[in-house]
Formats: C-alpha cells, structure tokens, sequence
C-alpha cells in the first residue's frame, strides 16, 4: 500500500441531502490514472458522505487489481 492517493469529496444536493464521490490516483513508473468514483446514495449531513467515499476509496485501494481507466 501507500502507492495511492484517495481524495473525498461531499456535493450538498438540492433537497439538504449529500452525495459523495472520490477519486483514487495512482502513479508509478511512466504510467499513472486517475478514476473518479460518484455515489448515487444520498446522505443525511456531510460527514456521513465523507465516510461513505474515504471507505470506498480505502476498498478501492485494497482490490488485488484496481480498475484502471
């Protein structure tokens, strides 16, 4: 581990609620990605969203064989 860079990120919807998303990057050699992950779940306040994609990412990172893009 400690090859990737997980960022979380909260978006307030339009009802009061929050959606969450995140973006996992990854950089060695010559080669490198970054995908960006959006959640269609909405959240009651912006901390529940925030776990919601820092979890996510952290699985994300975990995969034997992240997805690339």
């Amino acid at each position: 581990m400690g090859k990737y860079v997980v960022s979380p990120a909260t978006h307030p919807t339009d009802g009061g609620r929050f959606r969450a998303s995140f973006s996992v990057q990854r950089s060695e050699g010559e080669g490198s990605y970054c995908r960006v992950f959006r959640s269609d779940t909405t959240f009651a306040s912006r901390d529940a969203a925030r776990l919601f994609a820092v979890t996510q990412g952290w699985l994300q990172t975990c995969m034997p064989n992240p997805p690339s893009g």
